[in-house]
């Protein structure tokens, strides 16, 4: 539509008299030239103008005169005011079909640009789909088999080959690569992923095979969670949003009063004919339609650019909150944690480096499935160890495992297992407790000959996370179910100001309540598994990993991925959008406010009236400012480390 009455708009406004006026040419001299504008005129004021009268009816009928009650005004003043000039019955100066025709297309440009910029948010989306295999390779028991990603169900096993993308959400059974997770988090750099790693849809194993079981199809799966939120986040109402369509209501009584004020003025003062001009005049430009771009465009834009830098925005008004936070408490695992063990520290005594200790405790534990022997057999492989075969491998609850390794008898675990050889603790054990470690010995043919230390590794992006948080003034809090050593081990670590430890998860939203009743603004960060609670009494929750559905249910911003920087990257969001917010509503409603004055005569005893061609031009350009601004934000960038090197680059 915008197009065809742009082409319009073209004879309309060469063909206007008062256009040729304002440029000084001079129109042919023939029969038809003066009914040009009137008849294309008209079908731009019927067809363009159709969606901008519709919506003054709507707002007519619910008494809530706003945006589109005053956009139909400004039109409709103006295609009856030039037909009165066309037809001789009105003074030539209101012969408006040039400001007619521009009024249309520049609100239509408005609005497409805004459409057009949903519409970017929504290919952006659609591209994650179309990174999806238009075909599966589905282990069968005989052999292969290609089918399409929609025919595969739960339980499935795919082949993924080297460059190739993951068909659906899994969990890897066999092999390992660099997964390109890019299109999901907006990190950029491969993630290693190994046997047990959780893969979704749409990845890209960079540099070998892998084989994946399915866990997820369909719209359960992550691509189509996303999708979700953001169609959610695009179609919710934010405040800055209503208090725009309020303001529109405001100018429309604004343009109605000073309209009537005007043709009193100007009839008292014995102008009737300046009366009827300047009254029209005011009623056209006044036409607020920069306003109603000045935030459903900035909205649009900002939710399109989260969700390229992996910040998925479920409710405005969680975004325009978090400029104000005060507070953000951080869930300890999971989160600023990588929730799962890791060895730490290791401890050896006799003829032996941490190395041999480490290694012997992998070779024994290479059998088991438990999350401790996994994280000591991965510290091994990380180190490029050695792995020597075991044979007689048993494991004994409570106490741990037992394997020949080398002809050696190796057993390891933890504090029963001291007590059962009748060891000491050589490896001066206490310490690691006190941090909050689990402490495994290493026993070789009865005799205790090392020791490990587990913990669940912080992450390293934590720490820059929460310097960042303190530069912008931001209070950080972390709250654990874990026990009071543990947590205060994390929290001297990060530099973390304050620690809320041993809190079950139903507690937890009373812990953010405790914060808000300090007059604090509340930014919970949690994992959306246990926090749902609490996400839900912060001010704004903060899901990290999206596709949960608790953390959808439960927040209003979800990172999709696990990097706790995310967080700055939600502020610097909601700063800049409502910086641009506020630009805009300033610039829109100002125009308003200053011009319809003008173009009513309140300069008139100095001698100063605002033409209706001026008044036009600046209207257009009105609509343009905003709308340039908002694009501005489009070179925001959203990346975790951009983020943070932004905040502490200041």
């Amino acid at each position: 539509m915008f197009w065809i009455n742009l082409i319009l708009a073209v004879p309309v406004v060469a063909f206007s008299g008062m256009f040729a006026m304002v440029l000084g040419y001079t129109l042919p001299d023939l029969p038809w030239v003066p009914w040009v504008a009137p008849v294309i005129g008209t079908v731009m004021y019927f067809w363009g103008g159709w969606p901008f009268l519709t919506g003054a009816v709507s707002e007519l009928r619910s008494r809530k005169p706003g945006m589109m009650l005053l956009i139909g005004l400004a039109i409709t003043v103006a295609f009856f005011a030039s037909w009165g000039a066309s037809l001789g019955l009105l003074h030539h100066e209101l012969e408006f079909w040039w400001e007619l025709a521009l009024l249309i297309v520049i609100m239509l440009l408005g609005h497409w640009i805004e459409m057009r910029s949903l519409a970017q948010t929504t290919s952006a989306l659609d591209s994650l789909a179309a990174l999806l295999p238009d075909e599966a390779e589905r282990v069968t028991s005989a052999g292969v088999e290609t089918v399409s990603p929609s025919d595969l169900r739960v339980g499935d096993v795919v082949v993924v080959r080297p460059g190739g993308s993951v068909p659906a959400d899994g969990r890897i059974v066999d092999g390992g690569a660099d997964m390109d997770e890019s299109m999901v988090t907006g990190e950029s750099r491969p993630v290693t992923r190994a046997v047990g790693d959780q893969v979704t849809a749409g990845t890209v194993a960079t540099d070998s095979g892998l084989r994946v079981q399915v866990t997820a199809t369909g719209d359960d799966t992550t691509l189509a969670g996303i999708r979700r939120l953001v169609a959610d986040a695009q179609s919710s109402t934010s405040r800055a949003q209503r208090l725009a369509d309020r303001a529109a209501g405001w100018l429309f009584w604004f343009a109605l009063g000073a309209a009537a004020v005007t043709a009193v003025v100007w009839s008292a003062i014995g102008m009737p004919d300046e009366a009827v001009i300047r009254t029209i005049t005011v009623l056209v430009i006044a036409c607020p339609h920069a306003l109603g771009l000045a935030i459903p465009l900035v909205v649009s834009i900002a939710t399109e650019r989260a969700a390229r830098g992996g910040v998925l925005v479920k409710d405005r008004l969680a975004l325009e909150s978090m400029r104000t936070i005060g507070a953000v408490l951080f869930d300890k695992t999971g989160t600023l944690t990588k929730g799962e063990p890791t060895v730490v520290d290791i401890a050896a005594v006799a003829d032996l480096d941490a190395h041999q200790i480490l290694a012997l405790a992998a070779s024994a534990e290479a059998d088991s499935e438990h999350p401790l022997a996994r994280a000591i057999v991965r510290a091994a492989q990380e180190r490029g160890l050695s792995i020597a075969p075991a044979t007689g491998f048993q494991s004994s609850p409570a106490v741990g495992v037992t394997a020949t390794v080398s002809g050696a008898v190796i057993r390891v675990g933890g504090p029963r297992l001291l007590e059962e050889v009748g060891g000491a603790d050589v490896v001066e054990s206490g310490a690691w407790r006190e941090q909050g470690s689990i402490v495994l010995h290493v026993v070789r043919d009865g005799q205790v000959i090392g020791g490990l230390a587990l913990a669940d590794e912080i992450r390293p992006e934590s720490r820059e996370a929460v310097d960042a948080l303190h530069r912008l003034g931001v209070e950080v809090v972390m709250i654990t179910g874990d026990a009071e050593p543990v947590a205060r081990s994390v929290a001297a670590a990060l530099g973390i100001d304050r620690v809320f430890a041993g809190v079950r998860p139903e507690d937890k939203a009373a812990k953010v309540a405790a914060l808000q009743a300090e007059g604090l603004k509340v930014a919970m960060v949690g994992d959306g598994v246990n926090d749902a609670p609490a996400l839900a009494r912060a001010d704004v929750g903060i899901a990290i990993g999206a596709g949960t559905d608790v953390a959808i249910g439960s927040a209003g911003v979800i990172l999709a991925s696990s990097d706790p920087r995310s967080v700055l990257s939600v502020i610097e969001l909601s700063r800049a959008s409502y910086r641009k917010m506020t630009q805009n509503l300033w610039w829109a409603a100002g125009y308003n406010l200053i011009s319809v004055p003008l173009a009513a005569g309140v300069l008139a005893p100095i001698g100063f009236v605002l033409p209706m061609s001026v008044g036009a031009i600046l209207m257009s350009l009105s609509t343009v400012v905003v709308a340039l601004n908002a694009q501005l934000l489009r070179r925001l960038d959203l990346t975790p480390e951009a983020s943070v090197r932004a905040v502490l680059d200041r």
